[in-house]
This record gives structure tokens, C-alpha cells and sequence, in this order.
């Protein structure tokens, strides 16, 4: 018997190809229970693909990864793959201690998704080259799917991704998630600029930097709320045309001003409120997140009026 081909990069173009765009991170929906809103989750999700987004992160931050239990994963991993089909890549958020990441990403993989992403560990105590390990051992867990690192530990070097990738054919891909375009551009040559597809992380603010730099395709909260906004700015940057693409950054400012206040803490809330006074979901988020105070919930309710004109 033939040992099959073990894989190569170029056996996951399809896969590079999808990443070099819009990244959407679905939100999920909560009913009034608490519980995991499915109906609402399938809706948005159709929203989204009926908008044009073509690539969708089930499981991302947007999503409230760390706030939902191992099985109400699962049921957002198999709603997404189901409401999908043959119409968007599929890249799933895996995560938390290594046998559980491998796991999810496994069944991410025995049900149909391209790509898995693993989130940046939360262990407080993170070496370079344990994160080399973590890594290595997800993408060794599932060779046929491609593997994106979410990188959002500033100190760790671009020679280390190279190592990475060096042992992996199927990490492909990389979400850069550090505030600065400098250390950017410079992680992205050290590790290897055309032997990943750099994805900015931090959203539509940071995309024309990160554009600038080298990154092909943007992760996004927003697009749940008016995808058209997010598919503009990239058209935009692909085109080159960035005087256009700051034009969408200026009409998206101040919504992301809010998302990113005080360290973050309503980047969820933010999206949600917004989702909530178009009346797609419910405003609910999990602790540690906290519904916003009633006088922001009138301006992001302005903002969204205003986009969905």
C-alpha cells in the first residue's frame, strides 16, 4: 500500500486564497435564558453570507470564545458549517489547554472546516519555544486543514513563526493582532513574508497600516453589523486606493473608538448593542463583558441607523 502524500504548502492555496479578505467573526447570540440563541445565530450568519462575506470565524473573540462552554462551541462550530455550505471558508477558533484545542480541532476538521485558528494562550507563562510546541502539535493533530496562528504577544519573534512553519506545511496563515505596524512589517520579513498569509488582526482601524506592510486580508467585528462597510474597505485596499479606504476608516472611527475604550472591555457589547437596536439579537454578553450604560447605547443605535440607511 501507497503512503499518501504527506502535505505541502501549495496543497492549500484554496485555503490561502480565502484568507486574503474580509475575516468576519460572527457574534453569538444569547436568548433570553442565556442560552446559545441557534435560531438568531443562524440568521445573522445568513445576514452575513447574504452580504458577501465569504470567510466566517466561528469561535473568534467577537464571538465570546472564553465565555461559552466546550459543547456550546461545538454547537456554534456545527451551525456555522451547516448555514455555510459551499458558500464561505470555514475557519474555526480552537483553544485553551492542548488536549482540548486538539480535540476542537479535530472535530472542526471531521465536520467539514478548512482552516482552524488557534487563539494566543492564556497561560501566564508563555515561552517562545513552548509556543512553538502548542502550535506544532494542533497542526500536527489535523496535516489536512490549515492552522493560523492568533498572534497577539508582542515579544515573540518572527523567527520563531518561521520555525513554526518550517515543521508545518499547514500553518499558512497568521492573525497579527499587535498595535503596531512597525513591529508588524518587521515580524512579517523575519518570519517569512510570502510564506504566510498575513491577516490583520486588530480589525478595519489598523487594516490600511497593516495593508501598507504587507497584510492581504483584515479580521472583523463590524461586518456583523453592515457588511458592505468592510467588503468597501478592502476592495479599497486591494485596489491600492487608500485615500478611499481611510474615507471607510473615517465613517467607522467612532465605532471603534467605543469598541476599544478602556482596554477593550465593550468590544463585544459594542457590536451587540448595535446588533440589538436593528433588532437582529439580543444585547446580552457573558461576564466578564457587561452591557454598555444607557446613554452609549443611543449613540452606537445612531451609528448603525446611519450605516443601514
Amino acid at each position: 500500500m501507497t503512503a499518501p502524500t504527506p502535505p505541502t504548502a501549495s496543497s492549500f492555496e484554496n485555503q490561502r486564497a480565502a484568507l486574503a479578505d474580509v475575516v468576519a467573526i460572527p457574534v453569538t447570540p444569547f436568548a433570553a435564558d442565556g442560552s446559545v440563541d441557534e435560531p438568531a445565530l443562524r440568521s445573522l450568519l445568513r445576514r452575513l453570507l447574504d452580504g458577501g462575506v465569504r470567510v466566517l470565524t466561528p469561535n473568534g473573540n467577537t464571538g465570546e470564545f472564553y465565555a461559552l462552554s466546550p459543547q456550546e462551541r461545538i454547537l456554534v462550530t456545527e451551525v456555522t458549517l451547516a448555514e455555510a455550505g459551499e458558500r464561505a471558508a470555514i475557519l474555526v477558533g480552537v483553544g485553551h489547554d492542548l488536549p482540548t484545542a486538539i480535540d476542537t480541532a479535530r472535530h472542526a476538521r471531521d465536520h467539514g472546516a478548512h482552516m482552524v485558528m488557534v487563539h494566543q494562550p492564556v497561560h501566564p507563562y508563555v515561552s517562545e519555544g513552548g509556543w512553538v510546541d502548542y502550535h506544532r502539535a494542533i497542526a500536527e493533530a489535523v496535516p489536512e486543514i490549515g492552522v493560523v496562528p492568533y498572534i497577539k504577544n508582542a515579544t515573540l519573534s518572527g523567527a520563531r513563526l518561521a520555525e513554526l512553519g518550517a515543521a508545518c506545511p499547514n500553518v499558512i496563515g497568521v492573525k497579527y493582532a499587535v498595535p503596531d505596524a512597525a513591529r508588524f512589517a518587521g515580524f512579517a520579513r523575519d518570519a517569512g513574508l510570502d510564506r504566510f498569509v498575513w491577516v490583520a488582526g486588530l480589525a478595519e482601524p489598523y487594516a490600511p497600516s497593516y495593508f501598507s506592510a504587507g497584510a492581504t486580508g483584515f479580521t472583523s467585528g463590524l461586518v456583523n453589523v453592515e457588511p458592505g462597510i468592510s467588503l468597501s474597505m478592502i476592495e479599497a485596499l486591494r485596489s491600492g486606493d487608500y485615500p478611499a479606504a481611510m474615507k471607510v476608516w473615517e465613517q467607522i472611527r467612532r465605532f471603534e473608538e467605543l469598541r476599544g475604550a478602556d482596554a477593550s472591555a465593550n468590544n463585544v457589547t459594542v457590536v451587540k448593542e448595535a446588533l440589538a437596536s436593528l433588532g437582529l439579537c439580543r444585547r446580552e454578553v457573558r461576564p466578564p463583558s457587561a452591557e454598555l450604560p444607557e446613554a452609549e447605547r443611543a449613540e452606537v443605535a445612531r451609528i448603525a441607523a446611519g450605516w443601514s440607511l
